[in-house]
């Protein structure tokens, strides 16, 4: 089912939902506090948004009428939760893909795998690539593979649900200035992959923590 171009913060509050019901079921579905908080958290969150609980209110209005949104009756307080994969048809782990995409920005494949171990493990890099290009492929298109930034070693990917991305605009001369900015890309990518594994290692050590009864 084909949707309209999304709001960003339409398509953040869909990815929150999406994400916190895997990392927090016992809270899910969520309560408009709970999910403005979500919307503003302040790690794994590019950009970092500051939305007040009216704005979020509003979204999911809109969300509601293209049933990508539902509310859940029967608690003292409003409760909703997500409908993506059946409204866009598509399968989970395409879902914790755009999920992401969403919440943290253009990504790598390998990024994306690691940043995707909480809503679903990816067994490699190709299988999140196939997903990818499945998206990629759809009509519309729900995903898009990025021109490949001078001095990365890979393309990043974006998502579509809100239009097409802002694409940077890499001069064609080398010049100090260019080579230097390559330079910046390959460290800032390698710094987004070493970030990537450290949120992967504490998410490995809270589980062990919850499966000994150990506090953090």
């Amino acid at each position: 089912m084909a949707v309209r171009e999304l709001s960003a913060l339409e398509a953040r509050v869909l990815a929150v939902l999406v994400e916190k019901e895997s990392t927090v079921p016992d809270s899910y579905p969520m309560s408009l506090n709970s999910l403005t908080l979500g919307v503003n958290q302040k790690t794994a969150r590019d950009p970092v948004m500051n939305a007040s609980e009216s704005d979020v209110a509003a979204v999911l209005d809109e969300l509601k009428a293209m049933s990508l949104v539902n509310s859940v009756s029967g608690s003292r307080v409003a409760r909703f939760e997500h409908n993506m994969k059946r409204v866009l048809g598509v399968p989970g782990q395409a879902e914790a893909l755009l999920a992401v995409l969403i919440l943290r920005g253009a990504q790598t494949s390998a990024e994306l795998r690691l940043n995707c171990e909480r809503l679903h493990r990816f067994a490699d890099v190709s299988s999140v690539e196939g997903f990818l290009h499945e998206l990629a492929a759809r009509e519309p298109a729900l995903a898009v593979k990025l021109a490949k930034a001078p001095g990365a070693r890979e393309a990043r990917w974006a998502h579509l649900l809100s239009g097409e991305p802002a694409m940077p605009v890499y001069l064609a001369s080398a010049s100090p200035s260019s080579a230097s900015s390559s330079s910046n890309s390959a460290r800032d990518e390698e710094i987004a992959a070493l970030r990537a594994e450290v949120d992967q290692l504490k998410a490995a050590v809270a589980r062990i923590q919850s499966e000994l009864g150990i506090s953090g």
